[in-house]
């Protein structure tokens, strides 16, 4: 394994493009738009390099393992390293922020240029922090640094309620925070009192004994935050407010990585952590899992908004995706792992396709403003049916076999939960249909008559995202190959405290 450091090179390199961005003239926002695409794409390059040096076969818990000494007397330290699970989110993020750069090279109307890039950027630097740390201290501050960059990504640059909406997701947020802050000095504490040696490193607090009547308070403090960022319903209520009101490209970062830190700290931290406590707690996750299916599904049918449409099918999505993780057979969490791949993906398909319609109608995201698009613009019509059936988890693409993996797994452990989350397609194909039917099929408005077709800037930010898409669904062993490890483990952890 190579001693060069990896992930703080990959984790800070994003940092160093916000600072150069904002060091850009004032008078030349094309060129900050230039330099933060190249700091993107080379970050994007640096995870490959990365990636390809992974060891699929390897018995390590973590590699590319980096720790150094932060706040020695509370056992605190700089310590980075990934699974193959963090990798692959890793790699979501760094695919899809180049392209959210790319598709938002118009972006902003309101604010400075380059504030608008830089957070981007900065941004970045916190999704690479989250998933790479293994200090549970140090997990903490990125999971709480990131609402920085969204809050002023969402206030300063989204629509006209943006305010309301930024300050309604930094308040949910901070109280998941605080909740996991309470819950991980107790788990400190805990360790404390049973191994004498204060840390906060995940090997270390994960092979601890912890009183299952302990796990089950401390299991709450972390499922509640991250069910929040996840979001899982009931905690979902700010997404739709702050996706409707957010930039299209900043609703992708929003809801197609951010969210993701959510799923990913059930599976890396309540289930290893607190095993006897997630299966006290896994009937009440997976009834909140079914229920935010069909209520997500319900409330995507009646939306008049686009983003707020693509918001509420984000929630059904979740839903199944906290089903593979709660339902601990290895098939399900695999699958929640690619359902989460998948949804990143279809996500930044929709959100593109959406906003590349916004810009041509006086950004409008309202669906009855749209109509018979497929006439003047049918390569946008084209992408935008593909996004569609993405979301719909249409067979040879990614989200079928994150979908049809997870629904195998809650199968093989409850028939009748699988029975009925699968019936939650069946609303998922009538919201995606509908849209598409009202916004791009029949009568064209007199107003979109001459609307012009996507551009190249625009078709190049699609392809890689419709590529992937494809490619991983009919060939996902990239995926699957390495988190397939990592999930044996974590459901060993599960059964064994079952035993």
């Amino acid at each position: 394994m190579s001693a060069f450091p990896w992930l703080s090179v990959l984790a800070g390199l994003p940092l160093v493009g916000a600072a150069v961005v904002m060091l850009t003239p004032r008078s030349r926002p094309g060129l900050a738009r230039i330099v933060a695409l190249v700091f993107a794409v080379a970050t994007l390059v640096g995870v490959i390099a990365m990636a390809l040096q992974f060891d699929g076969n390897s018995t390590d818990l973590f590699q590319f393992v980096e720790s150094y000494p932060w706040i020695p007397a509370l056992g605190i330290g700089y310590s980075m390293g990934i699974d193959g699970m963090a990798l692959v989110l890793i790699g979501l993020a760094a695919t899809l922020v180049p392209v959210v750069i790319l598709s938002a090279w118009r972006d902003p109307e309101n604010g400075s240029v380059r504030g608008y890039f830089a957070l981007i950027l900065a941004l970045e630097t916190t999704m690479i922090g989250v998933f790479a740390a293994t200090d549970l201290f140090l997990f903490y501050v990125f999971f709480e640094v990131m609402l920085v960059p969204v809050y002023f990504l969402i206030g300063r640059y989204g629509g006209p309620q943006r305010s309301y909406a930024a300050v309604k997701f930094l308040l949910y947020s901070l109280v998941g925070g605080l909740l996991l802050l309470a819950a991980l000095i107790g788990l400190f504490v805990v360790g404390l009192q049973t191994t004498g040696q204060a840390t906060f490193d995940y090997e270390g607090l994960s092979s601890i004994p912890i009183d299952p009547n302990v796990q089950k308070m401390l299991f709450l403090g972390f499922f509640i935050a991250f069910a929040i960022k996840a979001p899982l319903w009931p905690f979902h209520t700010w997404l739709p407010d702050a996706a409707g009101q957010s930039t299209p490209a900043t609703s992708i970062l929003l809801i197609g990585i951010l969210d993701k830190v959510g799923t990913f700290g059930m599976l890396r931290y309540c289930l290893p952590i607190f095993p006897a406590a997630s299966e006290f707690y896994a009937p009440v996750v997976i009834g909140l899992a079914l229920i935010g299916i069909f209520y997500g599904g319900y409330v995507a049918l009646e939306q008049t908004d686009m983003k707020r449409l693509f918001a509420y099918s984000s929630l059904s999505h979740f839903g199944f995706i906290a089903l593979g993780i709660f339902v601990f057979t290895a098939i399900g969490q695999s699958g929640s792992i690619v359902y989460m791949v998948a949804h990143g993906l279809s996500v930044a398909a929709l959100f593109m396709t959406a906003g590349f319609l916004m810009q041509r109608n006086r950004g409008s995201s309202l669906i009855s403003d749209y109509g018979g698009i497929n006439k003047p613009a049918p390569v946008l019509a084209g992408f935008f049916l593909f996004a569609a059936l993405s979301s719909l988890a249409l067979p040879g693409l990614v989200s079928f076999v994150g979908e049809f993996m997870v629904l195998l797994g809650a199968f093989e452990r409850l028939m009748i939960v699988g029975a009925v989350a699968t019936l939650g397609i069946v609303l998922t194909a009538a919201y995606v249909l509908r849209v598409y039917q009202r916004t791009m099929t029949g009568p064209v408005p007199e107003s979109l008559a001459n609307m012009p077709d996507l551009k190249g800037r625009e078709i190049t930010a699609l392809v890689p995202i419709v590529a992937l898409t494809i490619l991983l669904g009919v060939f996902p062993a990239p995926i699957l190959n390495v988190v397939n490890p990592t999930v044996d483990r974590i459901v060993a952890v599960v059964e064994g405290n079952g035993q």
